[in-house]
């Protein structure tokens, strides 16, 4: 059952993550719109390219007020994008957005479905998109999709029609499904699939348009709206106290790390999809006209609809147990139904209606949250039937042998039991299953079909409840979960994962030799067991020297670290390559860092990945030492100075004053700052003071939509959404002589290699008289683009604004990206 508890959520809103893993109990009202969903035999399926891109309005009320099987199918997990509630990027920032729309559909009723497209970052048409992509494979992944979904109806978020006016991934996104659309019914268009799959053919396909793509409400109230249909999505639901469009920003607020909050209507709020293919309703509030919504769509269905109907009808709000018995009855016919799409999905609905109306607990719970392969795990099982309804517990089954009991679970009496969970010695490690292979620029690469479009990777140790309900039986299945107590929080749940025995990693990923001095490098071993013995050593490149060759590692306790030195030696000149830390066990050697992601709003996460770190002998030279950081969004732009030996002090706008600054050489403002910082508008003057009376500012990117400050410079600067988005766009140096190009550092051609992702973003396109344009570049078949970097004399000091994505560069050592901000940093010095 999709639907979530409205009113447990809202109530404990603020400290979701407690519960976030902890069993639902619904109350009675949200039972009886669990039976409502029950009777209704529809689903619609929501597309669209990244996490924050989906409707959560039109998501709710297709779920909670239309009572559709409702989904959304993201093509991405928004891997690409910023991060505004801490350092993570790339992969794991996919991970936290995965886990955020997960949250997001529990509380908007949804679920969630993925593609193996993997989010390179922004794409203005999707020519490109679908070249990165590898368009077959994406295809296949929606193909899919549609198949195991089987929706009645298909809306898209974005406009099929129109490339290159949005972001390539966009309209990509509406492409596929456009596309799709008219081959998930043909046994010619991907035909493995049918090996776990039947065909399909969704009745209509829509696009969820609005005024916003007309350009304007004034042309939208004008236009033709005959092959519109539209809904009032802002129903209120008088079970939860709460308005749809309240669920959706609840639902929308989840998507922190895109600073997504969002505050809660009421009222009416009009919602438009426009038919794309399919025929249109006659009957324009009816998404579903002509499509039976009921159970007599599936054959042998009219005998179970009638028993619900009555079950609906006569629902008891003071006695929800008083329906299990024809609750019971339904559940047997469903079993016999040859439908397998609905016979599946409807038998996990009325089961967990059942388990509800029973006020049933089963869970089981490991003394430990996390374990290794060959290891035991004790067990604690609790069993409780909160009704008046007589059920038997008959087995209990764990380690996939079935243990009888034959216990009558009588009213409110519980029982406890204790069993021993056996880790397989070839159990694999808890992780995300699209990061446990290397995958391309664009694709994540997934060699287990079955796992492709899932979510998250499957739990594998479960405990199985098989009950009788008036010699009916029903199992219930339940994930080994780890709970535990504390002090603040209370019950708090965390999921029961598997580690390797032996995890190690390199605090930093990107190391810096400014020079040919050696540098002691910390790594850190991490045993998953107890007495943990072994050998460390590094795999490095040629021409560095490493220290010892290897070193005896001993570790007393699980969970325990231990961490030691190597001495590292850089070559004369430059030159990188990568370190590798490697832990020998037993004749077995692990190399994967384990990864820890811990929020409030998510569950807790572990991801095992390659333990890699970038090393960089660079030819860099610098003038200045002190830098002052106001950090911004989040990024590692301050540790990658220190790396290149500049002291840096983090500032936030209550830390600026005239005295503070005038201990810094220059001062580095961070990513959106001027987007994130509310207060950083009372100390602007300060800052251009610093300026004028002889340091440096460099003020990275910020989007013109939300800028908190009037003046950005001390001269006219405006922002436009211009942006490179290809990494390999040639650079041309438009103001070859200055010093910014040529001092300390000669800046070349060579310094714009190697770079990803990106060139930079949110360029300024209308700047004062008093900046100078350094580079100029653009992508395919657009004009040129003048200012990534812009820089100005002011007073005695230099005010520079750039665009170029150096918080991306910095983490990945890219040595031109370094010597060109030293330049930056050293203007004037």
């Amino acid at each position: 059952m999709q639907r979530v508890l409205l009113v447990v959520i809202i109530t404990l809103f603020s400290s979701l993550n407690i519960y976030s893993q902890a069993p639902k109990k619904p109350n009675a009202s949200e039972i009886y719109e669990s039976i409502k969903k029950l009777n209704f035999l529809g689903s619609v399926l929501y597309v669209a390219a990244h996490p924050d891109d989906e409707n959560t309005r039109l998501i709710s009320y297709m779920s909670n007020h239309v009572k559709a099987r409702t989904a959304y199918l993201s093509l991405t997990r928004g891997d690409g994008g910023q991060n505004l509630i801490g350092p993570e990027i790339r992969e794991l920032l996919g991970v936290i957005r995965t886990q955020e729309l997960l949250t997001a559909r529990q509380i908007d009723g949804g679920e969630q479905r993925f593609t193996r497209a993997n989010d390179f970052g922004y794409s203005k048409h999707p020519d490109e998109t679908l070249e990165i992509w590898n368009k077959e494979e994406v295809l296949s992944d929606v193909v899919l999709a549609i198949r195991q979904f089987q929706p009645d109806i298909i809306i898209n978020r974005f406009d099929h029609r129109s490339p290159g006016s949005t972001h390539g991934h966009h309209t990509s996104s509406a492409m596929l499904s456009v596309e799709a659309f008219d081959i998930t019914s043909k046994n010619t268009a991907y035909p493995n699939q049918l090996q776990q799959t039947g065909l399909w053919q969704p009745k209509r396909l829509f696009f969820n348009t609005s005024w916003w793509f007309y350009g304007s409400q004034e042309k939208f109230d004008k236009a033709d709206k005959s092959n519109l249909l539209e809904f009032d999505t802002g129903e209120f639901y008088v079970s939860s106290g709460l308005s749809n469009t309240e669920i959706a920003a609840l639902s929308r607020s989840q998507h922190k790390s895109q600073g997504f909050g969002n505050t809660g209507t009421r009222g009416s709020q009009m919602e438009y999809i426009e038919l794309i293919k399919g025929d249109i309703p006659k009957d324009k509030t009816n998404l579903f006209e002509g499509i039976d919504t009921t159970w007599n769509r599936v054959n042998g269905g009219k005998a179970i609809g009638n028993i619900l109907q009555q079950v609906e009808a006569n629902y008891d709000f003071t006695n929800p147990s008083a329906s299990i018995p024809e609750l019971v009855r339904a559940y047997q016919l469903i079993q016999n139904l040859e439908d397998l799409h609905w016979r599946n999905y409807k038998t996990k609905e009325i089961k967990n209606i059942i388990y509800a109306c029973a006020g049933l607990y089963l869970e089981a719970t490991s003394e430990t949250s996390q374990a290794t392969p060959s290891e035991t795990v004790k067990l604690n099982l609790e069993v409780i039937n909160r009704s008046s309804y007589p059920i038997k517990l008959e087995t209990i089954e764990c380690n996939k042998t079935s243990i009888s009991k034959q216990i009558a679970l009588t009213e409110n009496n519980g029982f406890e039991f204790q069993e021993i969970l056996e880790i397989p010695s070839n159990q694999k490690p808890t992780t995300p299953y699209w990061l446990t292979e290397k995958g391309t620029l664009g694709m994540y690469q997934v060699s287990n079909e079955a796992l492709i479009g899932k979510p998250e990777t499957p739990r594998v140790f479960e405990v199985s409840f098989k009950l009788l309900f008036n010699n009916t039986p029903i199992t219930f299945t339940k994930s080994v979960i780890y709970k535990t107590n504390d002090p603040v929080k209370g019950e708090v749940y965390k999921p029961f994962e598997i580690i390797p025995e032996a995890s190690v990693k390199i605090p930093e990923k990107v190391i810096i030799f400014e020079n040919n001095q050696a540098k002691d490098i910390p790594v850190i071993v991490r045993s998953g067991r107890d007495n943990l013995n072994g050998s460390l050593s590094l795999n490095y490149p040629e021409n560095w020297q490493v220290s010892p060759a290897k070193q005896d590692i001993q570790i007393t306790n699980k969970g325990e670290e231990k961490t030691v030195f190597f001495r590292v030696t850089p070559p004369e000149n430059q030159h990188e390559g990568h370190l590798i830390p490697v832990m020998t066990v037993n004749g077995k050697n692990y190399s994967k860092e384990l990864i820890e992601i811990e929020y409030e709003h998510i569950p807790y996460q572990t991801v095992l990945l390659p333990s890699e770190t970038k090393i960089v002998r660079l030819d860099i030279q610098k003038r200045g030492k002190n830098i002052g950081y106001i950090v911004g969004a989040g990024d590692v732009v301050p540790e990658s100075l220190k790396q290149i030996g500049y002291n840096v002090s983090l500032l936030k706008p209550e830390d600026i004053n005239p005295e503070t600054l005038s201990q810094f050489d220059a001062v580095v403002v961070g990513i959106r700052a001027y987007n994130t910082l509310e207060t950083i508008k009372f100390k602007q003057q300060q800052l251009f003071d610093f300026v004028f009376n002889g340091g440096n500012m460099i003020v990275q990117y910020n989007t013109s939509r939300g800028l908190k400050v009037n003046e950005l410079a001390p001269y006219k600067l405006e922002l436009s959404r211009d942006r490179v988005t290809d990494e390999f766009a040639k650079v041309k140096f438009l103001a070859p002589t200055h010093p910014i190009l040529n001092t300390p550092n000669k800046i070349t051609q060579e310094d714009f290699k190697g770079w990803t992702q990106e060139r930079g973003l949110y360029f300024p396109n209308s700047w004062g008289k008093e900046f100078t344009p350094i580079l100029s570049m653009h992508d395919k078949g657009e004009s040129a683009k003048k200012g990534s970097l812009l820089v100005a004399k002011y007073g005695e000091g230099y005010y520079m604004y750039t665009g170029l994505s150096f918080f991306r560069e910095f983490p990945e050592g890219v040595s031109g990206a370094y010597r060109l901000f030293a330049n930056m940093l050293s203007i004037g010095k």
